[in-house]
């Protein structure tokens, strides 16, 4: 096995692009959302995905659009007014629930989590999981692969501690696990990850390409290394 740096002691993983492929896992369940939010119409589905960061000849969302970045309550937000509808909360809550829902069916992981957490925490690594996502729907998603148990911490947008790309999730997450910022990895797919990293003054900031950001992207916001997956995340450190 390869040697992990003796500088890192903890590793914060980032989610959806990240822990699971973010095409498999969040593509169809989006638009399913967008639909719902636009009450069955399909042209304004399509618009509400357009203007959040979908591209409608490749299929792609834009790194850093709402989509690939921004929390549930951004994105349902922001669909509510593309939609025209005024009961933000409402569409918030339909939202959330559909999202958590087809999580529990939809989420594709990277790699068998369970394995690689266990390498991982027999290397005396500290793990946590900071998303965009809510605190429950992420939660759920770690129980459901049976892996939440190998967690030291799991955080949300609706946790407490600031959004990507602020760094108050790495500084709880170092505060939790007693340990300086500087000793603590973020992987993650997005340029907000890598921002977060930077501002939570993390020791290393690795990108990964199972979500919607190309390697150059990545390293022009502040990757220390890009990888093509977490399936190499040990080499990498």
């Amino acid at each position: 096995m390869p040697q992990i740096s003796d500088s890192i002691h903890a590793i914060l993983f980032d989610k959806d692009g990240t822990l699971f492929d973010f095409y498999k896992t969040w593509g169809p369940v989006t638009e399913e959302a967008a639909l719902l939010v636009a009450r069955g119409d399909p042209a304004k589905a399509r618009h509400i995905l357009k203007e959040s960061g979908k591209d409608p000849e490749t299929g792609k969302y834009v790194p850093g659009s709402p989509i690939a970045s921004g929390s549930n309550r951004e994105i349902s937000d922001l669909w509510a007014n593309l939609a025209g509808r005024a009961d933000a909360d409402a569409v918030y809550a339909e939202v959330h629930q559909l999202f958590l829902k087809r999580q529990a069916t939809a989420a594709t992981p990277v790699t068998d989590l369970d394995v690689l957490f266990s390498r991982l925490r027999a290397r005396g690594l500290s793990l946590g999981v900071a998303t965009m996502d809510s605190e429950e729907s992420a939660r759920a998603s770690m129980a459901r692969f049976g892996v939440h148990g190998s967690l030291d911490f799991i955080c949300g947008f609706d946790t407490g501690h600031g959004v990507k790309p602020g760094g108050g999730m790495v500084e709880a997450f170092a505060r939790h696990v007693n340990l300086r910022p500087s000793m603590i990895a973020v992987v993650g797919d997005s340029p907000h990850d890598m921002a977060m990293a930077r501002a939570g003054k993390a020791g290393k900031a690795i990108g990964v390409l199972t979500g919607v950001s190309l390697r150059e992207i990545l390293m022009d916001h502040g990757a220390d290394t890009v990888i093509e997956s977490i399936v190499e995340l040990e080499t990498a450190l």
